[in-house]
């Protein structure tokens, strides 16, 4: 896993509604990249909902939660439909497959997707925060909150 302090080189990637999301375009925010292995699946769709369902605490604390998996962007679309995300940017590194996955060091090699985790980018691209978690567990939430809050 990528390193606390260590910069991210930046990424472009898909949204759910096909538009792109440039990293560089956060520039004085700070970022929550919240991996998650597949799409239509309960754990992940757990820890997606909670993204949006603490929208306004993000915004307060001027963080943008971004969601991401290996899916492709029409998977994620329809996805986002079925969970009522409408907010939070649900991204697409399906193609390089896995490549911010894998430049963050977060990708399972043996199967094909990224680890589940949360990495939090301070305004500068630094990373802050860095943490993976059980596949089958859903990270909590407010472990995130409270450190966005010191």
């Amino acid at each position: 896993m990528i390193n606390i302090g260590e910069k991210i080189q930046g990424f472009v990637l898909k949204d759910q509604d096909n538009k792109d999301i440039d990293f560089k375009e956060y520039k004085g925010k700070k970022i929550l990249l919240s991996f998650h292995p597949l799409a239509f699946t309960p754990v992940c769709a757990a820890q997606m909902k909670s993204l949006e369902d603490n929208m306004e605490k993000f915004s307060k604390l001027k963080t943008v939660p971004l969601g991401v998996s290996i899916d492709h962007v029409y998977s994620k679309a329809a996805w986002a439909k079925e969970l009522g995300v409408n907010e939070v940017r649900l991204l697409a590194d399906f193609w390089p497959h896995g490549a911010l996955a894998k430049q963050l060091d977060v990708f399972f090699d043996e199967h094909g997707f990224s680890k589940r985790a949360n990495i939090i980018v301070d305004e500068e691209g630094k990373v802050i925060f860095a943490k993976t978690y059980p596949i089958k567990e859903v990270p909590d939430i407010n472990e995130i909150i409270a450190f966005l809050e010191k």
